[in-house]
């Protein structure tokens, strides 16, 4: 079997998956292939595709790599989805943030830095995928721990948390923008087409990122 086969077999396992796969996984699916030469196949494939100008490209994106379209044709892509794309309120997005930045923490740690109350909207990044519960504090009463999902790094584009901007960059921008800088797109797919509960039970907070130690938020953990 020729390299230009192997490439297209590539191709192939990244047209099929539901998910980002691994150089590692497709090398052990390629015979004679190794995660160093997928790499390389997958930069072919992507340069190909430039100059070719087609409607997709390969992303390398929560640890793994996907076959996605490119972004200028999101308008039309859109219109052929069944699920309602939903933006994540404010509250849901502030809250996602600190969970990002000072991962693994409790909800009364969360609650600390918003200054309210977020177990509905903390129940609705569960529901989302986005955050996951990943243990319990080992203290009275043992409380959950909450962290980031992969599903998390996929929808803002993030090969890993480290890709995170850090804080110093988002104090360089001002409101909106700063929650806008976590990634790209900062949507969802959801069956609900009901607005969030908890875009209004909750009352506006201070900027989270502000309230932030930068010393414990400069160095997230490793994505699980």
């Amino acid at each position: 079997m020729d390299h230009d086969q192997k490439k297209r077999i590539v191709e192939a396992l990244l047209l099929a998956a539901s998910e980002p796969l691994t150089a590692a996984r497709i090398a052990e699916i390629v015979p004679r292939a190794t995660p160093a030469r997928v790499r390389e196949w997958i930069e072919m494939l992507n340069k190909e595709y430039s100059e070719q100008d087609r409607a997709f490209e390969v992303w390398d994106v929560a640890g793994g790599y996907q076959l996605r379209t490119r972004t200028e044709l999101a308008p039309w892509v859109q219109q052929l989805q069944k699920l309602r794309a939903a933006r994540l309120s404010t509250a849901a997005l502030e809250t996602l943030s600190v969970v990002a930045y000072r991962q693994p923490l409790t909800r009364a740690e969360i609650e600390q830095v918003r200054g309210v109350d977020v177990g509905a909207t903390l129940r609705g990044l569960v529901e989302r995928k986005l955050v996951r519960i990943a243990g319990h504090r080992e203290v009275p009463g043992r409380p959950m721990i909450y962290a980031t999902t992969k599903r998390f790094l996929e929808v803002f584009g993030l090969r890993k948390l480290e890709d995170l901007p850090t804080l110093r960059d988002l104090e360089e921008l001002a409101g909106d923008e700063a929650l806008a800088a976590l990634g790209s797109p900062p949507e969802v797919e959801t069956l609900d087409e009901e607005t969030p509960e908890d875009a209004t039970t909750e009352e506006p907070a201070a900027d989270p990122l502000a309230a932030l130690d930068p010393e414990e938020a400069a160095a997230p953990e490793s994505q699980a």
